[in-house]
């Protein structure tokens, strides 16, 4: 890696925090709201995509032009009623302080709103040991778009000629996606909901269990090798 400094890209929702099932709750009476009925699995399957791109990936593009606005306001409603119940996962603030003391840029990459990340950041007690974390305003459009995964090597001090030296934790198949587009290695976890050969098939380097199984395997990364 040279002189560049490595950095960790971490997702949130759903990679740090337990919000992956809340979400598909909130998406589905979101769609309810407005009459249409999908099945809840199917939401959950999306969930790690943004809003921006869920409804018309999952009711096409006529749903998304007449009603995307109004189901994703609803959806934010929903999810609210929800929040309370969120927490962070196992070992996620160890994680992130041990990165820190292994020396790497750590950035928590989420397309969540300004409000929720805030929110998360608090809940995980990162405010002092994160580099840096993003939001919805970030980016125009969210994962799988790369666009997020840019913004965050831009905030770990990386440019994308830099992209190798980055390592992205993720929970989705969008998550390994977005970053496999801009050259940035992911690792998956199992917490998502997707499974082993999904996540690898859609970039993943290795997968995890959890939070706790990553922590304690940090030295079998390539790109920690050195840290």
């Amino acid at each position: 890696m040279g002189s560049v400094p490595a950095a960790a890209i971490l997702d949130v929702d759903g990679t740090l925090v337990d919000t992956n099932y809340q979400h598909a709750l909130a998406w589905y009476r979101a769609f309810r709201r407005h009459e249409i009925v999908l099945p809840v699995w199917r939401i959950h399957r999306s969930v790690g995509m943004g809003g921006d791109q869920l409804v018309s990936y999952l009711c096409g593009e006529r749903v998304e032009r007449e009603l995307g606005d109004d189901i994703r306001a609803a959806e934010g409603e929903c999810y609210g009623e929800l929040i309370d119940e969120v927490e962070p996962m196992e070992d996620a603030a160890k994680l992130i302080a041990e990165l820190k003391r292994r020396k790497l840029v750590v950035v928590l990459a989420s397309s969540a709103k300004a409000e929720e990340v805030e929110r998360y950041v608090d809940m995980l007690g990162a405010r002092e040991l994160a580099d840096g974390w993003t939001t919805s305003a970030d980016v125009d459009a969210t994962k799988p778009e790369p666009d997020l995964v840019g913004v965050a090597l831009e905030k770990a001090g990386l440019g994308d000629d830099a992209a190798g030296a980055a390592l992205m934790v993720g929970d989705s198949v969008w998550d390994c996606e977005a970053a496999k587009r801009i050259g940035v290695a992911t690792v998956g976890l199992l917490t998502g909901g997707f499974s082993e050969s999904e996540l690898r098939e859609a970039g993943a380097r290795a997968v995890f269990e959890s939070v706790t199984e990553l922590h304690g395997r940090l030295g079998e990364l390539p790109v920690l090798g050195d840290c």
